[in-house]
């Protein structure tokens, strides 16, 4: 279980409806360590800024989340968590290890046009 506020995605066909029922989705697949929980509060404090994305979280080791680890775009990824945005239900953009509110801010104001 991810200790955080955001909507958690628990299983591989509720990550397909929620990235096919929404425009703007970012998707934070992680633990609770020390690389992953600055993602989850920079997350926390944008979802009330970016009204036009989703924010949600998935558990990296759970088998469900072989939805996110298996994607040709995450191949050569080293490091969690693995960031996911998608549009329309594509996935547009992926990063992997700590971000920074600039460098999400940046992703989500290019790919998602900019905040409301």
């Amino acid at each position: 279980m991810l200790y955080t506020n955001l909507k958690h995605i628990e299983t591989a066909d509720a990550h397909q409806k929620f990235i096919s029922e929404n425009e703007n989705v970012m998707i934070c697949c992680g633990r609770m360590g020390p690389m992953c929980i600055p993602v989850y509060g920079i997350m926390e404090e944008l979802e009330g800024q970016y009204t036009n994305v989703k924010f949600a979280d998935m558990e990296f080791d759970s088998p469900e989340s072989h939805i996110i680890r298996k994607v040709p775009e995450v191949k050569s990824f080293m490091g969690i968590p693995f960031t996911m945005y998608y549009k329309n239900g594509n996935l547009v953009k992926a990063t992997s290890s700590i971000q920074s509110l600039t460098q999400v801010r940046t992703i989500l104001d290019s790919e998602f046009k900019t905040a409301e």
